[in-house]
């Protein structure tokens, strides 16, 4: 579970890696709807700037994969910290999403609903900017969903959280392959063990062309790799999909901030401002 108060607790060692961490200036709101078509689903649960329900305006969206046994409603502050930074953030409760294939339901959902005159959400999302993020066994279902799904030209960009080393999800009968990975990606891990090792994360920046980040966080064990790089992955979202310049500055260049943060090791960025 991600602590009520996480963005006060969990130690930041850059201006923008705390900027980001911190909570955003929209006032959030809430809406769930039963998903009877898959039990595993179960219900859609999203998260949203309070203001899309009167504005005119469309909002970037973000996708999460849930960890074994870890449903959005286990973690809701991390959907509430990324709505008050503008985005409509969506999740449900499937137990079992190493496939991706019910985020690519989800995603539907969500693009069906943008469709929807009597929705909250009639032409709020900008499908032009959706991007998805998971941990651990989610982390798995990111690469799924963005690499196999039939919707997976709609993502943007995406983030992995500690997700399972690729031999190891194999003999688990969770296989995926990263090297297929065609957006701009940010792996992130805990140091010093994780389900991913070090070897793992590099073989698996080596392997992926169209841009990646990797890094560890010092002295971070699994369970908390799902909130407390959130600084940096709501900074990656607000570049990738809100076109941020002061949040880019922590990954471009020789002297991005995640390069040089102390909370930070072993990184590696193969990024294009773009």
């Amino acid at each position: 579970m991600a602590p009520e108060k996480y963005i006060t607790e969990v130690t930041t060692g850059g201006g923008i890696e705390a900027k980001y961490l911190a909570a955003g200036d929209c006032e959030t709101a809430y809406f769930e709807a039963d998903y009877p078509k898959n039990a595993d689903i179960g219900k859609i649960e999203i998260w949203y700037p309070k203001e899309l329900e009167t504005g005119g305006g469309k909002y970037p969206a973000v996708i999460f994969v849930n960890g074994t046994g870890v449903a959005a409603s286990r973690y809701k502050p991390v959907f509430e910290h990324l709505a008050s930074w503008g985005f409509i953030a969506v999740g449900n409760e499937d137990p079992s999403t190493w496939e991706g294939k019910k985020a690519d339901e989800t995603l539907a959902w969500l693009l069906a609903a943008n469709e929807d005159e009597s929705s909250v959400f009639y032409h709020r999302v900008d499908t032009d900017n959706i991007g998805i993020t998971g941990h651990s066994q989610g982390g798995v279902g990111v690469f799924n969903a963005i690499n196999e799904t039939g919707r997976k030209g709609l993502y943007k960009c995406a983030v992995s959280l500690s997700p399972t080393q690729e031999e190891l999800a194999e003999a688990l009968k969770m296989p995926y392959d990263a090297s297929k990975t065609a957006i701009p990606i940010m792996i992130l891990a805990g140091a010093p063990d994780d389900v991913i090792s070090l070897e793992g994360l590099k073989d698996m920046f080596r392997s992926i062309a169209a841009g990646a980040v990797i890094a560890r966080r010092s002295g971070t064990g699994h369970g908390q790799m799902l909130y407390s790089g959130d600084g940096y992955v709501t900074a990656w979202f607000m570049w990738r999909l809100r076109g941020d310049a002061e949040a880019a500055a922590a990954f471009l260049g020789g002297d991005a901030e995640i390069l040089r943060n102390p909370r930070w090791q072993d990184v590696m960025l193969s990024i294009a401002d773009n």
